[in-house]
């Protein structure tokens, strides 16, 4: 780590202008949540391996920016040369550059690593003191990292209609409308889940990310794919022209940009020296109209490398359309998700069986369903670690039908690691299972008609009242949120306090979220929604998942975390103020709450008979997917209880 920084800050003084502080993001070409490999930049130089945060080397300091869900992982992660700056407790990055660094500093970045909201938002803390953010042509990162990982040449495969519901001359007819609608002549898409999700197309460029590096412009009479041509079979080629779609290689987006800049890319050839003939048609004259000049970028997304092709004068900049459009779900995805959330919730179930017969043989656990001390085991024959145990769950998704991969990497962990709200175990720094102690797992699948995202909190031995107190409190906050009622035009910030409330009430509460959209078959974290503490403001509409996941985490002690998914569907209720309409939530996990981790009396009546129907629906829809020794374990685990 020391000779990384000293080779950056070597780079740094000689580079042109001298680089007073250099900002590497996490993110790669594609402002994305999860990255390659390749692009884990942020993760070489500082050491943290968590998905979300950003360093910042200059010539005497190291600083790592993160969020509540890291503060404990960077804290065990980071080096002494490494200081840990906690995003909503310490000053934001652009505030302690501006404050920190001299006047008429020169601050680098990779222009293609950063968004043009980020750009900005920089820019205007950096008026005060005249300090310039300075693109550099090469990411300097790249030059000291000798062993990066190479560039993989995965294939892209076309995902079925039977699955994606919508076919891609639909989805590009409804984008070249709201074109019209904004008097654009040309949009440019960087998210690589929106380019997967228009062109109905899917890789593996990413870890449980089944998307592929690429790019996208569309115009009124063009929609070119920008991806390495070595990925695309003939037949892919095939599909992809038949739907209208021009495939060009990644590097040359840039140039292309500039052409659309220039109104010269449906007028000449791109640079796969294609020349369009032909008679112009309808399309063609809404574009020459003078009017309809603009430039559309999402600015969230778009990299200011690309941005810096065109004339600010003449672009718009407003969410990607693609990004509502890709969360409201078609009856195709809808019915994908519920059967992926079945199939799933059986292989958490059959897990779960599993892993109490284990914990029983190995340990003497007193086991899922008794509150019993842990016998004494004179000798163990085998062991279970974190990563073992995880193993052994994605064995039992992997059976499925349509499996395609894991959807992140899953959190298994146990006793004070849980407490790690995002928590990665590795094989050699794992801990055993302890049948003491509290064991979390957040999980999910990537399948062809889904993706996945569970989370249950269970113990195998006598929990604490304490324990148990907590844990109820989660279940409670869990069932009000999935539970509620709310108008149109509502958006998650406002529905984010019923989880916390019962938490509140004993003075507890998360650093996280408490719900993100899901992909069809895609990310595992979709936005453009969100249930947060976090203000965002996108209404929840009908036909959008949502996940319902309330945690609580005491360092150094356990966590615990309930998560579901839910579709949010129209709500029948007994009047309409205001003629809005009203929404709830339905949901599509499966998969029984450990019921000796509840404390009933801290549960009303209404509580206690929600759980009993969705344990009596987890045992109906669950049946024909479990053995007969499955199904009796889910009827013992899904049994009514008393108010």
């Amino acid at each position: 780590m020391a000779d990384t920084l000293a080779s950056l800050r070597s780079l740094m003084a000689s580079h042109s202008p001298p680089l007073d502080a250099l900002v590497v993001p996490s993110e790669d070409y594609h402002q994305s949540e999860y990255v390659s490999d390749r692009d884990k930049r942020r993760a070489f130089v500082s050491g943290f391996t968590g998905s979300a945060g950003v360093a910042l080397v200059t010539m005497k300091e190291a600083l790592l920016w993160t969020d509540g869900r890291y503060f404990l992982q960077a804290t065990q992660e980071l080096s002494d040369q490494w200081k840990l700056m906690r995003i909503g407790e310490d000053p934001a990055l652009e505030v302690w550059m501006a404050d920190n660094l001299h006047s008429n500093a020169s601050i680098g970045v990779d222009p293609w690593c950063i968004s043009v909201e980020t750009s900005q938002r920089w820019e205007r803390a950096f008026t005060k003191k005249q300090q310039n953010i300075v693109p550099t042509s090469v990411n300097l990162v790249d030059q000291v990292w000798k062993d990066r990982p190479a560039a993989q040449v995965n294939p892209v495969v076309v995902h079925p209609l039977e699955f994606s519901g919508r076919s891609v001359t639909d989805k590009l007819s409804d984008l070249r409308d709201k074109l019209v609608q904004e008097r654009a002549r040309g949009i440019i898409f960087t998210a690589l889940d929106e380019v997967a999700w228009l062109f109905n197309i899917r890789g593996s460029d990413v870890s449980y990310c089944p998307v592929v590096h690429s790019f996208a412009v569309v115009t009124q009479n063009l929609a070119l794919l920008y991806v390495d041509k070595k990925k695309v079979s003939p037949e892919v080629n095939a599909y992809l022209a038949e739907n209208g779609v021009e495939v060009q290689e990644y590097a040359t987006v840039a140039t292309d940009v500039a052409l659309l800049a220039s109104d010269l890319l449906n007028s000449s050839t791109t640079q796969s020296g294609i020349q369009r003939n032909g008679s112009p048609n309808e399309a063609d004259k809404v574009e020459s109209d003078e009017s309809v000049d603009l430039i559309w970028v999402d600015s969230a997304s778009c990299c200011c490398a690309l941005y810096a092709k065109l004339n600010p004068d003449k672009v718009i900049m407003k969410q990607s359309p693609l990004a509502l459009s890709k969360a409201l779900k078609n009856s195709a995805e809808l019915e994908g998700l519920k059967k992926a959330h079945i199939r799933d919730g059986a292989a958490v179930v059959q897990y779960l069986v599993w892993l109490d017969n284990e914990m029983q043989d190995i340990y003497g656990a007193s086991g899922y369903f008794l509150e019993e001390e842990t016998k004494k085991m004179t000798e163990k024959q085998k062991k279970l670690t974190e990563v073992t145990v995880s193993d052994k769950l994605e064995s039992f998704r992997a059976s499925k039908e349509h499996f395609r991969g894991l959807s992140f990497p899953t959190i298994s962990s146990v006793g004070s690691n849980a407490a790690i709200i995002h928590y990665s175990p590795r094989a050699d720094t794992c801990a055993e299972l302890d049948a003491n102690k509290i064991y979390l797992f957040d999980s999910g699948a990537q399948y062809l008609d889904g993706t996945t995202d569970i989370t249950r909190t269970v113990h195998f031995g006598k929990p604490s009242a304490h324990e148990k107190a907590c844990y109820t409190a989660v279940l409670k906050g869990h069932i009000a949120l999935g539970n509620a009622r709310f108008p149109n035009g509502t958006n998650g910030h406002f529905l984010d306090i019923l989880a916390r409330i019962p938490l509140w009430n004993d003075g507890l509460d998360y650093r996280h979220g408490t719900g993100h959209g899901i992909g069809s078959y895609l990310n595992v974290h979709e936005g453009p929604h969100l249930i947060s503490f976090r203000p965002r403001n996108v209404p929840l509409q009908a036909s959008m998942t949502v996940t319902d996941e309330p945690g609580y985490y005491e360092d150094g002690n356990f966590g615990i975390r309930l998560e579901n998914v839910l579709i949010i569907k129209e709500a029948n209720t007994k009047f309409n103020f205001g003629d809005k309409g009203y929404l709830s939530f339905e949901h599509i996990t499966w998969a029984p709450y450990q019921k000796k981790l509840i404390d009933l009396s801290i549960l009303t009546r209404e509580e206690v008979q929600w759980l009993n129907t969705y344990h009596s629906k987890c045992r109906d829809i669950l049946a024909p997917y479990l053995d007969e020794t499955e199904m009796a374990w889910l009827r013992r685990a899904t049994e009514p209880v008393g108010a």
